[in-house]
Order: structure tokens, then sequence, then C-alpha cells
């Protein structure tokens, strides 16, 4: 694209308007790109395609108290927060100079070009540059002014560089503030009534320290005769000792979310009330600490990471990622020619954020590979600020680094880390000064989907041992942007845009959903994060403080007791304030123990934690945690296995036992309590989820969608094998097995009734060698369309499955069939109810249509639905996933885990699913 000539001196040409701060490709100007690591230009670095280029121009009035003060030696300074990729700017028609550094300030001083009334600042913004190269970072390649740009005046003898270094000694509790500034001046922290000067250590005496547990903050004032600048501060220190990570002298495990600045319609042009937003709902899931993947995030959110109490692993505005698809030649990270450009984005970051208190850990870049320019980043960044622990996991060997970090790796490395028996490093030396130091998850449970499974496995091992830092999800967000395919509205990823090249739903892989409502796997983290970890037996509590720097006086405790009529019961606990991981046990009050003892069916006894008090981030009331027990039912309950059953009656095509009719020819149900349906059948396979695509770290890397596949699950065949009766059952053999395979499974059923019940037993028994999992093993059925709730009695109210289903508990619960599903961006398997014990579909106002309970010998999962299991494997966005007049409902003895195959470990050996004999017992009865 051509700059239009005198663009910049405000000569007349055809502008049109554009919202600033934003990206143009979202104001209808070109098209936003997704790649993961692929350079979606030739890679010839520092070469970088001529691309287009957004110009903007803005007229701007100055104050005249601005004017004047300027004549008093003031200075006026136009500040850029960013600008991708790089940025031409001009002030009234003289150039000032460049921006490199999408995510990085810059400031030009246009003192003497700015006049009294209409000022035009001027920027061409070029989509690619040299520092393109540099900022592969996993994201939407999005260009244009995307965060504010800003006049600042600055009064002649104002500090205009403060530094602010807030220490605090856990042995004494005493605070020790050094202030250092461009000017000296005297210091003061009114809320202490200190006093002191810069360039000196000034002993503040007893302060709160700082956590995000308790996230005090000072106000430092900086003055000289020409005024005061002011810098919240909080009083903390953050050390690596003993090879262990600490804040304030403890042990400090990080609970944690990589985090993108990201929203579905303004893509990284972030409003502070987006960024409140972000902060309250991880505050409000338990999560205490943030890696900035993979730049320094917008400046106002380490002021609310300040305010509301988040730790914040601070990372450089740097990535090389596609450079590994070249073998990491000509990787920037070891040419000595981008030296200075590294080290100074370094440089840029730290002196931007050091006077943040939230910031415990510096990082310097994500996957840039390694060389002399990294360790040239790591020793200015050491020398600048030796005050917080530098952190950078392609630094395998920690020769830079303070920590050892690592991203996915399977969960017995982890367990030999956290005991430190991991394989040793080749050279003696370089072990050793590993082995001294604390570990971290920068990157684990890839959130892609349904999953991230088994963090609670791997967070067990985070908190036993205190060589681990913590662990971070990968990540906040599904990175879908709003817009509509075929007329229905969306969320769009890679190949939505008319891209060539891009990296598909990758973008989709976050806790929550881009409309930043939470995920299930959000709700799991919470749970498993949740500062009052609560047992609960049939007679006490168990209540463990995983805080690390607070008691638990600040929360309240009720129990409930739910029975499977719907009854509830409640009332308050009282526990006393637990210190610092710290447990306490008590017994359940008298009135609990009351229930239990009179004659009941099975009970759901839960125990609430709740926020006493209003916070910054959330009201009084709120739940932080629960836990519950189940009780089973007391002796003598009902049970009708005895009455007499009724003798099955032929047809000429079905068999009737009771109100079920089975089609001879198939061995299936056709008709139950009136309602038409088909089944069950066996089923194997389940719509693949994100995280059955990926390769995962199995000895061939081939996903298990494509054994089942390669299986044929998908694809089974039923075929009758024998049918008897006699005066008491009907007893089928089906064989299920698809077409060109020698596997299969026989399903044996037992069908009898009394007048009003049907009973089923189930058992299956593969053939063949079966030598890779399974998806699922359980029988569906197809119903017509149903419009009732489904209402059952197992874990809920969300879904769950054998690896992610800590964010749920027993109780009765009632949704909608739409309500059931969850609106993944890309369809997959969803919606199971784990644990469940019977499910009701309720009866409709249709004449023709009577409700259905299916019980359970054993608890199974449930899955209700509008959508058969190929359109869910076919559609490629949630909005195209039409209802097909069928309603399948999904009787699952056992699913195959989740996982985070897709960029990371398949599920754990207990959560795989191998073909093995099972068996089932199932009781259906009709509703009103």
């Amino acid at each position: 694209m051509d700059v239009p000539d005198g663009f910049a001196s405000g000569a007349p040409c055809d502008t049109k308007s554009i919202a600033v701060p934003s990206h143009w490709q979202l104001e209808g100007y070109g098209a936003p790109q997704y790649t993961n690591t692929e350079y979606p230009f030739p890679v010839d670095p520092p070469r970088a395609p001529r691309g287009p280029v957004g110009s903007y121009r803005c007229m701007t009035q100055v104050p005249p108290s601005w004017l004047d003060a300027v004549a008093h030696g003031a200075r006026v300074v136009l500040r850029t927060e960013g600008i991708d990729s790089f940025g031409e700017l001009w002030c009234n028609g003289t150039l000032l100079g460049a921006t490199v550094g999408s995510r990085l300030p810059h400031e030009f001083d246009v003192t003497d070009l700015v006049h009294d009334g209409d000022n035009l600042i001027a920027v061409h913004v070029h989509q690619w540059s040299a520092a393109s190269y540099l900022e592969d970072q996993d994201m939407w390649w999005l260009s244009g002014i995307f965060r504010p740009v800003t006049l600042r005046l600055l009064p002649s003898g104002l500090p205009s560089d403060v530094r602010c270094h807030a220490d605090f000694d856990p042995a004494t509790g005493d605070g020790i503030l050094t202030v250092t500034s461009d000017l000296p001046a005297e210091v003061g922290v009114p809320q202490l009534g200190i006093t002191g000067s810069t360039g000196e250590p000034i002993s503040v005496g007893m302060v709160q320290p700082w956590t995000a547990e308790t996230p005090r903050l000072y106000d430092v004032q900086v003055t000289t005769p020409a005024g005061t600048v002011t810098q919240r501060v909080g009083f903390r220190r953050v050390d690596v000792s003993d090879g262990v990570f600490r804040l304030n002298g403890r042990r400090t495990v990080l609970r944690g979310v990589n985090r993108h600045d990201f929203h579905p319609d303004r893509g990284r042009a972030l409003t502070r009330d987006d960024l409140l937003d972000d902060v309250l709902v991880l505050k409000r899931h338990n999560v205490n600490a943030v890696r900035t993947s993979h730049y320094p995030p917008h400046p106002d959110f380490l002021d609310l990471c300040d305010e509301f109490g988040l730790y914040v692993i601070d990372e450089c505005d740097l990535e090389t990622h596609g450079f590994v698809d070249f073998g990491w030649r000509r990787n920037p990270s070891a040419d000595p020619q981008w030296r200075d450009a590294l080290v100074d984005r370094m440089r840029r970051t730290v002196t931007r954020d050091r006077n943040h208190p939230c910031v415990v850990m510096w990082s310097l870049g994500n996957e840039a590979g390694t060389g002399s320019s990294v360790s040239a980043m790591a020793t200015w960044c050491r020398e600048a600020d030796p005050t917080r622990p530098i952190h950078y996991e392609p630094d395998q060997n920690t020769a830079d680094t303070d920590v050892w970090s690592q991203m996915y790796p399977g969960h017995d490395a982890v367990s030999a880390i956290a005991d430190r028996a991991e394989p040793a490093l080749p050279d003696v030396h370089a072990d050793a000064a590993r082995r001294g130091k604390p570990y971290i998850l920068c990157e684990f449970a890839h959130a892609m989907g349904n999953g991230a499974g088994a963090t609670a496995e791997y967070l067990r091992d985070v908190e036993r041992s205190d060589r681990m830092i913590g662990a971070f999800v990968w990540e906040m967000f599904d990175h879908g942007l709003r817009t509509s395919i075929d007329g229905r509205p969306t969320w769009g990823y890679g190949g939505d845009f008319g891209e060539t090249l891009h990296s598909g739903n990758f973008c989709c892989d976050g806790l929550l959903f881009p409309d930043r409502t939470p995920s299930p796997a959000m709700l799991d983290w919470a749970a498993l994060n949740a500062p009052a970890r609560i047992r609960v037996t049939d007679h006490e509590v168990h209540v463990r403080n995983i805080r690390d720097h607070r008691d638990t006086s600040d929360l309240s405790y009720r129990w409930t007791i739910t029975d499977e009529s719907g009854n509830e019961y409640d009332g308050p606990l009282i526990i006393p304030p637990i210190a610092r991981g710290a447990s306490v046990t008590v017994a359940l009050p008298v009135e609990v123990l009351d229930i239990f003892d009179a004659p009941h069916g099975e009970l759901a006894v839960t125990v609430h934690a709740y926020l006493t008090n209003e916070t910054a981030y959330a009201p009084a009331g709120f739940e932080v945690s629960n836990s519950t027990a189940e009780i089973p039912a007391t002796a003598g309950a009902e049970d009708d296995t005895a009455v007499a059953v009724v003798a099955p009656t032929p047809t000429a095509r079905t068999l009737t036992v009771g109100p079920a009719e089975i089609n001879r020819a198939t061995g299936m149900l056709t008709r139950l309590f009136g309602n038409p349906l088909a089944g069950p059948s066996l089923t194997l396979w389940r719509a693949p989820t994100d995280n059955d695509h990926g390769g995962g770290l199995n000895g061939d890397l081939t996903p298990v969608a494509t054994h089942w596949s390669r299986m044929g699950l998908h694809r089974l065949t039923h075929e009758l094998l024998d049918l008897q009766v006699d005066d008491r059952s009907i007893v089928t053999m089906v064989r299920s097995a698809p077409a060109d395979s020698d596997i299969a499974v026989v399903t044996r059923a037992v069908w009898s009734a009394q007048t009003d019940v049907v009973r089923c037993h189930l058992s299956c028994t593969p053939e063949g060698e079966w030598s890779h999992p399974v998806a699922r093993i359980g029988w569906m059925l197809q119903l017509p369309d149903w419009t009732g709730d489904f209402t059952w009695w197992g874990d809920g109210p969300g879904e769950s499955y054998i690896d992610s289903r800590n964010g749920t508990r027993l109780g009765l619960w009632r949704r909608s069939l739409d309500q059931l599903h969850t609106p993944y961006v890309r369809p997959q398997e969803n919606g199971q109810r784990s644990n469940v014990r019977w499910g009701e579909l309720q009866a409709t106002d249709a004449a023709d249509v009577t409700g259905l309970r299916i019980a359970a010998d054993r608890p199974i999962g449930m899955t209700v639905r509008r959508h058969s299991l190929d359109q869910l494997a076919r559609a490629a966005h949630d909005s195209q996933l039409e209802a097909e007049g069928t309603t399948w409902w999904h009787l699952d003895v056992a699913q195959h885990g989740l996982g985070s195959a897709a960029c990371g470990p398949e599920p754990l050996p207990q959560h795989t699913l191998m073909m093995q004999p099972q068996a089932l017992t199932l009781r259906f009865t009709a509703t009103g």
C-alpha cells in the first residue's frame, strides 16, 4: 500500500474514521490471520515483505497551561503503548522516529513541535517488519494502534523515572523502601508516617506485606519543589533459596493460567473494563497467578493485579517459534546481529513494569530457542533487577535462568522431578545446578475443546514437593473472533477469514469461551485450587487451608443434604479459623446425624465454604469451595426385584415383555411405555475431542482418533445372532462389528418385566485383538425429538469425565436438553454427566409421549443430546449444529479420559479405556 503524499503534513486526501485503539483487520480493512508457529510470509531474516500500511492521523489540542509550563522548562512527550508491528510517527509534519516492539511503550519528545491550537499527529503502521520475526506468538496476526496513545506533560524539576523497591524482611516484619529517580527527591509514605530521601534505604518499620491473598498497597510520594509523583507499592520479597521459590520467606505455590490480551470483538485492543473482567473471573475461580504469554500485557492489567492480588510472570515480547520448522537455522536468538534488539525488549519490559509488586518473576520470552542473544538478555536483566528470578522455558540446562521450566511433560516425569530424581544431564556441573533450582510447569493441561484432563494428578505433585513452584494451564481464553458463517453468528478461528495459511482452531484452547463464559475445565481448575479443601465423611468434616499466607477467618460454612426426591435440608457449620497450610476436623452437627439415622434413600451431604464479607472481587456469600459425601440408603429401601415378572408375548414382528416391544429381526427395542425408540445399541466411539485428535506423547504419535477411525468404531453394524424366549424373559445375542475388521463385541441382553417396570441385563464380550483404547463402552437409545427436561441423580450440574470431574458434585439436577450441551467452538464429545444412578426424560405436552426413567445398578455416565455423534464429528462450528428430530441417550459404563494430547500428554494409564468385558443392569420405568 502506498502512503499518500503529504499525509503526515496534513495534505488533503481521502480518509475514513477508525477507532483507536483498534486493529484495522477488525474494523473492516483486511482480514485477521491465525497461526501457531508458522510465519505468514517468506522467512528471510532480517528482511520482511512489503505489506499493508495503515496511515493514521488526528488533531489534538494542547492546553494553554501546558504551553505556559513549557516556557518554564516542562517537556511534552508523546507515548504509545502498543503498535503492531512497526510505526513511523510525525508531529506537525516532523518525523519523530519509529516504534519497534509491538507490545512495548515508546516515548517521543515533542516539546519543540507542539503549539497552541490544533496539532497534527500522524502515524504510518506497517503490518510487517523485521520485528515480526520476534513476534511469532501463537496468536492472531492483527495490526494497528491497539493500545492507547497519549500526550503527557512532564513539569520541569519533577522526576520522570522513579523506581521503588519495597522490600520486606520476613524475620522482623519490617519494610525497607529504596527509591531511586532521575532527580533527587524527598520520599514519604503517608500511611506509615515515614519520610526519607531518594537513593537511600528507608526502614519503615512493621508493614502488612503484599501477597496475592493479602494485596496490601501503600502510596509512596516522591516530592521535589516542582511537585509530587505518587507510586503504589507493595512490600514483599521474592527469592529462591535452598531450591525453593519463596515469597516473604514462605514457600508459595503459583496456581495459574497463561493469558494473552484478547477480546472476541476487539482483539488485543482492550479496555480497562475488559481487564477488570479478566482479573475478577480469575479471582472468583481461585486462580492466583498469571503468565503473560507471550509479551508484556496491557499496563492497566498489572495495576489491577497489584490491587486485587495476582502473581505475575511478566514475559518479554519475544517468540521466534517459526524457526523450529527450519531446524532453528538463522534464529535471531543465536544471531549476534539481533542481540541489541533482544536486550532492548528486555530492558523496556523491566523498566515499564519493575514497580509492580505483582510481578514475581521475569520471563525472557517464549519458544525462541537459545543462544548468545538470549544469554545477553538474562545478563542485563539480572544486573538491572536482582530482586526477581528469571524464567525461560527453552533453557533446559538453566544456564541463564533461576528456575527450571517445562511444557507438557508426562506425569511420571513430573513426579520424578518433584522427588529430585529426574534423569541426569550429561554435564555433571549443569546437572547439579539445575537439580538445585525450583521447577515450574509454565504450560500444562492444554485446555483445548473438551479438556484438559488429569490436572488433579499434576497438582498433587506440585503441592507435595517444595521444589515445585506451581503450574499454569494453557490457556485462559478461546481466541474465537465474533463473526458469522452462512448467516449465523459464530466464533471464527483460523481459516474462517479466507486465509490460505493458518492453524485452524488451535487458538481455541482456553478455560473461558470467547465471551468469557467459564468452561467446565475452568470449574475443574477452580475446584482444585479452592482455598479451603474440604473432605466430608458420614460423620465428620476435614478442612485444609491450602493458602500460603493467610488463615481462613474470612470464610463461613454451611452443610446441605439433598435426597433423590429433591428434599433439601441445611444449616450452619462452625469451623474455627485455620492457619495457613493447617487442617482441622470437626464432627457433623447432631441434626445431620439424625437425618442419617432416619430411614432414607441415598443422600448427598455437602459442606460449602463462603466468603463471610464482601471483598474487592466477590460479594459476601460467594462460594469458594464445596465437597460432597454420598450416604448410602438405609436397609429396607424399596426393592421390587421379587415382584412376579410378566411372561413375554410373541407377535409376527415383535416380542412384547410388559411395556416393552422388541424387534424379532434386530433384538432391539422398538417401543417402551408407548414411546417409539430404538436400541440399546453398543457404542464404542465418540465425536473426537480436540485432544483425541492430538498425537500426545505415545510411542507412534498417532492420535487416538486415528486409531478409532482405523478400527471402524464409528461405523459399527449390529447383527442378531440368537434370540431365546421363555416364560420369564427374552434373551438376545447381538454381534457389533465394523466392516473390513475381525474385531467385534457380542452383547447379551436379558429382558424381563413386571407390570410397570422393565429390566435389561446387558453384558458384552470382545472378540479379536483390541490393541488400542476405545472411546467409550456403553449403549445408546434413539428416541423422538424430546422437548421435556432431563433430571438426574448424579454428578452435576455441568459435564464431567473420568479425569475432569472436580468441578461437579453429587446431587439432584434438572436441565433442558439444550442446557446439557457444552458449546465448544469446534463441536466434539460433550455433555456427559458422570456418576449417575438414574436419569429421567420428563414427560412432554405431546399426548403420545410418556416420561422415561432409566436407573442403573452402578454409577454410569449419561449423555442426552439432540445431535448425533456423526454430526458432532463433522461440524466445524457449534452454530452449524442442527436438530435432527431425534434424541440420543447414551448410557456409558466408561469413557476414555480427556488428557491433553492436542498439545501434551495423552490420558494417564488409569484413565485409558481398553476394551474389556462389561456388564450393566438397567431398570426402565415410566413417569408422569
